[in-house]
């Protein structure tokens, strides 16, 4: 059996002052081959092992249940709090600083040298991006700013409770949660389209006492945001909760074929 070619490679970031550590996974054939690519970018590639992404993709290229892709993974610096996040604005505590140099990165340096490079599709229409956790906020944000850049979202567990005030300090969910609050923001897109996994033991805070975790209700809460953009479940917007799911790699990991399923599919 061919499996894909796993290449580490960095690139230095004008924008994030610092070397960023690059984990390319290349489909079987890819040098064999003259074909171009869509492209999958990965918040947290240093993750890659944890998810088992490499064994889940070969599996599934094997057994011909997704078209060949690659797969860009970026590994997080030690500034990730910092990194990841709503480019608009920091959070209460001053995290996500350099969300927007980290976007810039993404869309200025990173995904034209990888167009330049490699063997990969030029349009948005085949370029994704995913992440775990806060890398899953960082990706929605990105996509939902950069339609011209990124067509589909992958959010494993998204941090969607970032928010500008403290839970002390006058919080009120309407107001102060960032995300939701840029979707209520700005238009429509007709051409992104929304993957959202949460699990329900991914935390145990419900700051409203409804008897649903924090970590469901934000999710839940910034798809109606989407649906009241235009966005329609089942078309553009899917949503899977996974039963007894936690917030680790170890979860993520055996969602991802439905993700990529997904991802393929559309």
């Amino acid at each position: 059996m061919e499996l894909l070619t796993r290449i580490e490679t960095s690139r230095p970031s004008r924008h994030l002052q610092r070397q960023v550590r690059i984990t390319l996974l290349l489909p079987p054939g890819y040098y064999r081959s003259s074909a171009y690519y869509p492209v999958l970018f990965l918040h947290d590639g240093q993750d890659i092992n944890g998810l088992k992404l490499e064994k889940t993709l070969n599996r599934m290229f094997q057994q011909q249940l997704i078209p060949p892709l690659i797969v860009a993974g970026i590994h997080a610096g030690h500034d990730r709090r910092q990194e990841y996040g709503v480019a608009a604005r920091p959070d209460f505590a001053g995290r996500g600083a350099k969300a927007a140099f980290h976007a810039k990165f993404l869309t200025e340096e990173l995904r034209p040298f990888l167009i330049q490079h490699y063997r990969i599709k030029g349009d948005a229409a085949h370029h994704f991006l995913a992440g775990c956790s806060l890398g899953g906020l960082s990706a929605f944000d990105i996509t939902w700013r950069h339609p011209e850049y990124f067509s589909r979202a992958g959010i494993f567990s998204g941090s969607f409770w970032w928010r500008s005030r403290d839970l002390g300090d006058g919080y009120d969910d309407a107001t102060h949660r960032i995300m939701h609050a840029e979707i209520r923001g700005g238009i429509f897109q007709k051409d992104l389209k929304f993957w959202f996994q949460a699990g329900t033991e991914d935390e145990i805070s419900d700051r409203n006492q409804n008897g649903i975790i924090d970590a469901i209700d934000d999710t839940l809460d910034l798809i109606s945001e989407l649906e009241e953009k235009g966005y329609r479940r089942g078309s553009d917007i899917v949503y899977v909760e996974v039963v007894g799911g936690r917030h680790n790699q170890e979860t993520w990991g055996k969602v991802m074929p439905d993700f990529l399923s997904w991802l393929c599919s559309q």
